[in-house]
C-alpha cells in the first residue's frame, strides 16, 4: 500500500479548508486509515461507525482485537450520538477539560459505533483532542474517528511524524505530519459509567486536576496491583517498550553505575535514562536526558522519543531512574513501569 504523507501547518486559519486536509478526510470517509497528530501523541484514525474501518486499525497496528478503542469527536454535540445517560459531573468535567487530555467512558449507545471499538463492551469512551489539526478532520471527514496511538502495538507511542513513518508506512493509507505533539503521554482515561469517576489510565490530566472538579475520585486497582486485569483501552497489554530490557531503579545514582558497570563487565552495551540534572554523572555506552526533574511535565514530553532513541543506539538494557508517583509523575511511572514489564529494582 502506498502511504500518502502530508505537511501541515497547525497554526494556520481555516484548516478545513486545506487540500491536504480534505484528501485525507476523503481517505476517511472511504473507511481508509490515517494517521494525525494530536496534543498527546499521534493517532491511527479511522471511521468508527465501520467495522471494516476499525479492523484495519487493527491489522495495521497488530493490536489484540479485545483491546478496545478510544472514539475521537471534534463537537459536543458528537457525543449524544454516541453516549446517552451522561451524568451531571460527566458534563462538568467536559466543559473543564474538552477540548484536551481527557478520556471519558461512557455508557454507550445502541449501534452507534462499531462493536470493534467497544470490544463488546456496554461503554465508550470518548475525547475531544486539543489539536487544530485532529480537530479539522474530525470535522471535514463528518466522522467520529477511532483512534489510538499510531505505533506498533507494543512499541513506545510517536510524538513525532517520523516514528509513524518508521512503524507503519506501507500499512495505513496516509500520515499528516503536524510537527511534534504536547503533551507526549496518552489522555487520562476516566470511567464516568459508575457513581464515583475511577481513573483506568493516568496521562495529561492528573488526579489532582480532576479532585478539584469530582471532589472523590478512584483509581483502578490494576495501576496499583500487578495482576489485575485492567479495564481501560491500551492497557490491556505490554506497551511502550524499547527494544531492550528496561529496568526502573529506585535508588541513587551511585547503585545505578554500579548496575551499569556490571553489565558492561558482561560485554553489554548499556543505556541510562535520566533528567538534565544527572546527565554527566553517569558512565554508560549511551545515557540520555529525558528532560528536567524540576519540571516533570518535560519528562512527559519527551519520555517516548527518548526510549525510541535507545532503539537507534543498539543498546541492549537499558536502566532508568524513577520519578515521584504524584501529579503527572504518575502518568510517567505508568508508562515507564508498563515499558520495563514491571521489573523494578530496589537499592
Amino acid at each position: 500500500m502506498d502511504t500518502k504523507q502530508w505537511v501541515v501547518d497547525k497554526g494556520m486559519k481555516d484548516l478545513e479548508h486545506y487540500p491536504q486536509i480534505k484528501e485525507a478526510s476523503e481517505l476517511l470517509k472511504q473507511n481508509e486509515v490515517v494517521a494525525f497528530p494530536t496534543e498527546t501523541v499521534y493517532g491511527l484514525g479511522a471511521n468508527a461507525t465501520s467495522d471494516d474501518a476499525v479492523n484495519k486499525i487493527y491489522k495495521a497496528k497488530g493490536r489484540p482485537s479485545d483491546n478496545p478503542l478510544i472514539v475521537h469527536i471534534s463537537q459536543k454535540e458528537q457525543l449524544n450520538e454516541i453516549a446517552q445517560d451522561i451524568s451531571q459531573l460527566a458534563n462538568k468535567l467536559i466543559d473543564t477539560f474538552w477540548p484536551g487530555p481527557l478520556t471519558l467512558v461512557l455508557k454507550k449507545k445502541e449501534n452507534a459505533v462499531s462493536e470493534r471499538v467497544t470490544a463488546g463492551l456496554d461503554t465508550v469512551a470518548v475525547r475531544m483532542p486539543d489539536h487544530p489539526i485532529a480537530l479539522a478532520l474530525i470535522t471535514t471527514s463528518g466522522l467520529p474517528l477511532a483512534a489510538p496511538s499510531a505505533n506498533l502495538s507494543g512499541k513506545p507511542s510517536p510524538t513525532h511524524a517520523r516514528h509513524v513513518t518508521h512503524d507503519l508506512t506501507g500499512k495505513i493509507a496516509g500520515i499528516i505530519d503536524g510537527g511534534a505533539t504536547g503533551v507526549g503521554l496518552e489522555s487520562t482515561v476516566l470511567d464516568c459509567s459508575g457513581d464515583v469517576p475511577v481513573i483506568l489510565r493516568p496521562g495529561g490530566v492528573t488526579k489532582e486536576q480532576l479532585e478539584e472538579v469530582c471532589g472523590r475520585v478512584e483509581i483502578d486497582q490494576a495501576l496499583i496491583k500487578e495482576g489485575q486485569a485492567p479495564k481501560s483501552p491500551g492497557m490491556k497489554y505490554t506497551h511502550y517498550a524499547p527494544k531492550a530490557p528496561l529496568i526502573i531503579v529506585n535508588g541513587s545514582k551511585e547503585y545505578i553505575q554500579t548496575l551499569v558497570q556490571e553489565k558492561q563487565e558482561q560485554g553489554k552495551r548499556v543505556g541510562v535514562l535520566t533528567t538534565s540534572e544527572s546527565k554527566n554523572e553517569y558512565q554508560a555506552d549511551k545515557v540520555i536526558a529525558c528532560g528536567s526533574r524540576q519540571d516533570l511535565v518535560t519528562v512527559a514530553n519527551q519520555l517516548y522519543d527518548v526510549l525510541r532513541s535507545f532503539d537507534e543506539s543498539n543498546i541492549e538494557i537499558i536502566f532508568s531512574e524513577s520519578f515521584p508517583n504524584e501529579g503527572i509523575g504518575q502518568a510517567i511511572m505508568n508508562r515507564l513501569t508498563k515499558a520495563a514489564g514491571h521489573q523494578i529494582i530496589k537499592e
